[in-house]
């Protein structure tokens, strides 16, 4: 995938003295302090981020953390006060009225956490407000409009008006507009946070699933953690204007970067986190047609393990053997005539909670790529040090910080 998005060291200023601000900024100088000395607010301090074409990138941070005013940075609804932004390299910082007008119109698009529907408008007219501003003929954002409908499920209330909707169907309709004019990066400021829970659950859910069709660039900014694991393949987590440590979901659970992002990771489910790849193993395995009951019994003793994993010829699972299938067979018989088919599988990104019940078996759990060839196994002693090892990486932290959403 090719960058999409690139943020270099963006400053974004409130008040009289944006200049001697970022200055004091840059030599480490505490907001507050800044703030004290020059009467002005770094809202957004030096950040740089890339976000690669199709990924969805999670922003999260409580309030006052500066994220929605970095998103608002990124379409200048909000003018920075230094850096560059650049969309497929062309720079955003740099264009003129009529050119960033146009990359509203037709390479990025926003949702907010408010619906901000039109009352007098049905549900259709609603969703292709954007493409009427941007004068494509009735008879196609008609059709586009549908389209996104359906994406969000809500393709039967076409025409039925807004007040007719729940607060979950309407959230739903401000994202069918954002989709409706088919960007290729999509702002979403808290979309989900005036939600019920239970469609809350229900919107992240069908999110990754439209991300898919559209293949739309998705920045989402969340004050969540939860949601942000959940959502984000990239998270960034932002504290005073400024990031503390961006990377994957896994990475932000199992290696906080400092006690501030432990305190916001310690009570997280690590088994809706990681995933399967992120813990698995790679095995010493026997082959289907050479290995005999004898040379498994060595490798078992070798690898310390007393159940190994049978490759076929293209290198995928055939089965596995356990040391005690082994016991009253002769030590020349071929390991096919003993092994057992019928094995525990997932494939790589399956999150852990999902394989619990394969660990009833007490057999590894085979970990099996798209071309059937076997990547590593997990197994259930390390799937267990991993759920329980928050107590080590959360240092010294017993609760959330202040206002954390838990």
């Amino acid at each position: 995938m090719t960058d999409k998005l690139t943020v270099k060291n963006l400053f974004k200023v409130f008040g009289p003295n944006p200049e001697q601000a970022i200055e004091l900024a840059k030599q480490g100088v505490s907001k507050d302090e800044i703030f004290r000395q020059t009467e002005s607010v770094v809202a957004v301090n030096d950040v740089s981020l890339t976000v690669r074409e199709r990924e969805l990138f999670v922003v999260m941070g409580l309030s006052g953390s500066g994220k929605s005013t970095l998103i608002r940075c990124l379409n200048r609804l909000i003018e920075p006060s230094s850096g560059e932004i650049s969309i497929d390299g062309y720079s955003i910082t740099d264009a003129d009225e009529e050119t960033l007008r146009q990359l509203r119109l037709n390479k990025m698009s926003m949702v907010f956490q408010h619906f901000a529907l039109f009352p007098h408008k049905t549900v259709c007219e609603n969703a292709e407000y954007g493409l009427k501003v941007r004068g494509v003929s009735r008879r196609e954002r008609r059709e586009k409009a549908m389209a996104a409908l359906e994406a969000v499920g809500l393709d039967a209330w076409a025409d039925a008006y807004p007040s007719s909707l729940s607060g979950g169907m309407q959230q739903r309709v401000g994202l069918a507009r954002g989709l409706a004019v088919d960007p290729q990066v999509l702002l979403m400021d808290e979309p989900f946070s005036a939600l019920d829970p239970l469609i809350r659950r229900e919107m992240q859910d069908e999110l990754a699933g439209i991300q898919a069709k559209y293949t739309t660039t998705i920045i989402f900014i969340t004050h969540d953690l939860h949601e942000a694991l959940k959502l984000g393949n990239h998270i960034a987590i932002m504290k005073d204007g400024r990031f503390v440590q961006v990377g994957p979901p896994e990475e932000i659970v199992t290696a906080p970067a400092d006690d501030y992002v432990s305190a916001f990771t310690h009570d997280v489910d690590r088994g809706r986190v990681l995933r399967a790849e992120s813990v698995m193993e790679q095995s010493i395995t026997l082959q289907a047609g050479k290995d005999t009951a004898s040379t498994a019994l060595a490798r078992m003793d070798e690898a310390g393990q007393d159940c190994l994993y049978v490759l076929d010829d293209k290198g995928g699972p055939a089965g596995y053997v356990r040391r005690d299938m082994l016991a009253d067979v002769s030590g020349n018989t071929q390991i096919t005539s003993v092994m057992q088919s019928d094995y525990p599988q997932t494939d790589p990104d399956r999150l852990l909670y999902e394989l619990y019940e394969q660990f009833a078996e007490g057999i590894p759990v085979a970990v099996v790529a798209k071309d059937g060839k076997l990547l590593g196994v997990v197994q259930q002693l390390q799937v267990f040090n991993e759920l329980v090892s928050e107590e080590t990486t959360a240092g010294s932290q017993d609760k959330a910080p202040a206002g954390a959403a838990k």
